[in-house]
């Protein structure tokens, strides 16, 4: 899409995966689109649907935890597409962890017990439960690579006030006690996720996208246990496996790495793990609906009328 499409359209930024359209001073447009990215960098092929199942899960997830805080988003006018508040973001994530994977068991496994200045105790195995969730911030980057940071350093740094840190905290874990609940009514454990807020006045919000599978990794309830006993890899749902590829495949992100070719068939089977995570999740038929541009505009414009 052109950059400027919409009426009193004031901006336009063009993330990794997502295109916004800043409107006025009050309003964004965010359109998720099927690129996918790993490692911080934006892959060369595009995955199918996967802006709709991104946005689809987001909007479900985003009605049924605005009881717990209030969030950005007014409505969906396309598959794709989600319209809402515009928020003065904080610049950090406030990921949370309820197993030990991922980024927190590789740091585990160099020896360190300390991740963000949340401690993690001894004994552990990859995948096990922590014994309480532990959030795990990091700053976030405009470009490159988001880094690890303690709760001390978002204070000191200025990135949000100690009141400002104890709301972003408490409805971070709330957020995900909810995400916990209704994936396990879908036989799912969901491992670990981000949140990003930001505030209105004096109003702090959530934002984005929450509980999908680019801000969340979610393993299978069923033989979870057993899996564990035997020492088995878990069997997960989220943007993991394309991260694994891409680490067998001698590319992580870093400089000098080549981003290996992704194949007709690679690129048909992560969409179908986007497919499938999207039915898991919610419990209902994936339905494509495939938008031409025009068409999108057009639904976008007609939603933004009674807002202008």
């Amino acid at each position: 899409m052109s950059t400027q499409i919409f009426p009193q359209q004031t901006g336009f930024y063009k993330g990794k995966v997502r295109d916004v359209y800043y409107i006025q001073e009050n309003w964004l447009v965010m359109i998720a689109s099927d690129r996918i990215s790993a490692f911080d960098v934006i892959l060369p092929r595009t995955i199918p649907f996967k802006g709709q199942v991104l946005n689809q899960i987001a909007a479900y997830m985003l009605h049924k935890t605005a009881d717990i805080c209030p969030n950005w988003l007014i409505s969906n006018p396309a598959p794709n597409v989600s319209i809402g508040k515009k928020c003065n973001p904080f610049k950090i994530e406030m990921v949370v962890r309820g197993n030990l994977v991922g980024h927190a068991w590789r740091t585990y496994q160099s020896g360190n017990r300390m991740i963000c200045g949340a401690k993690m105790i001894d004994g552990l195995k990859e995948n096990d439960f922590f014994p309480t969730p532990i959030v795990t911030p990091s700053t976030k980057a405009a470009e490159g690579h988001d880094e690890d940071i303690s709760k001390d350093e978002i204070i000191k740094q200025g990135l949000a006030s100690l009141a400002e840190w104890n709301q972003l905290e408490n409805y971070a874990l709330q957020l995900f006690e909810r995400g916990k609940a209704i994936a396990a009514k879908q036989g799912l454990i969901l491992a670990d996720t981000k949140y990003e807020f930001g505030k209105i006045g004096n109003t702090i919000y959530l934002m984005d996208e929450i509980h999908t599978p680019d801000s969340s990794r979610y393993f299978y309830a069923d033989g979870f246990e057993e899996r564990q006993q035997k020492g088995e890899r878990q069997k997960q749902l989220s943007k993991e496996f394309v991260r694994e590829w891409l680490i067998e495949n001698n590319f992580m992100g870093k400089e000098n790495q080549t981003v290996p070719a992704m194949s007709d068939e690679w690129v048909n089977t992560i969409s179908l793990r986007y497919i499938e995570l999207y039915e898991k999740v919610i419990g209902e038929k994936f339905v494509p609906e495939p938008l031409t541009e025009e068409a999108t505009q057009q639904k976008i414009k007609e939603a933004l009328y009674p807002l202008l």
